[in-house]
């Protein structure tokens, strides 16, 4: 990750709104005009060129605005603006790509981006968008249900569903489904868990995570479906899509 600050004012008689922006772009050359231009404007930038990275220095960074190519190396644009939406990021999303058609365009703003620059990008116009996304009212909206493939969480209802079938749970396998829900495809360690779900910072010699876990295991992966609950070796556990 690179940051960088400066504090020029742009001019104009509208004061501009600074953020704090994540830039994803693998074109280092693109990648670089936009930072000089945009930290000129006095923005503070972080630049990443992969999707994988971007997903995880989105969802560890407090940031005021989401920039990503449409085709990235690691994860997918539209994948990466999908899965952080899913997991209940609401950060304005600006999608950069160089495929126009209108289709493309309708996509790009159905993974939950708020607006759509096609290349080759004229950094005035990117500013400009930039500057308008910021200064739009960040309206807070209730969540409501968490999707991982297959797998759905009614936060209202309290029910979960995998596919066609209602899991039933208890009140703490629910906790703990939600936790997990709420971070696809990362190894969360058993004080983690422990934390999170139970709000102990630290309780030794414990078996309640594993025994809970087993419980909700067996629920959500039914005989026959591929699993989606996996056991990571020496560190602890992770829910991912299944294949």
């Amino acid at each position: 990750m690179q940051q960088f600050s400066a504090h020029a004012h742009a001019p104009g008689p509208v004061a501009a709104q600074h953020g704090h922006i994540l830039l994803v772009e693998d074109d280092e050359e693109l990648a670089e005009q936009i930072r000089a231009d945009l930290s000129g404007r006095g923005h503070v930038v972080d630049y990443v060129g992969n999707g994988a990275l971007g997903l995880a220095q989105a969802r560890d960074g407090n940031f005021d605005l989401l920039i990503a190519d449409r085709m990235l190396p690691g994860m997918d644009g539209l994948k990466m603006i999908e899965t952080l939406r899913a997991e209940g990021a609401s950060m304005p999303v600006l999608v950069l790509s160089a495929l126009a058609a209108v289709d493309e365009r309708v996509r790009g703003l159905q993974a939950g981006g708020d607006d759509y620059l096609t290349k080759p990008v004229a950094l005035a116009e990117l500013a400009a968008r930039v500057e308008a996304l910021l200064r739009r009212p960040t309206i807070p909206t209730r969540e409501t249900t968490l999707r991982v493939a297959p797998l759905m969480l009614d936060l209202v209802e309290r029910t979960a569903q995998r596919g066609e079938r209602a899991v039933e749970l208890l009140p703490t396998e629910f906790k703990i489904l939600e936790y997990m829900m709420r971070r696809p495809g990362q190894v969360l360690t058993r004080d983690m868990l422990l934390e999170g779900v139970w709000h102990y910072r630290f309780l030794p010699h414990t078996n309640v995570v594993d025994v809970h876990m087993g419980k909700l295991r067996r629920k959500v992966d039914a005989p026959g479906e591929p699993p989606m609950i996996h056991s990571v070796r020496g560190a602890g556990f992770m829910l991912r899509s299944p294949g």
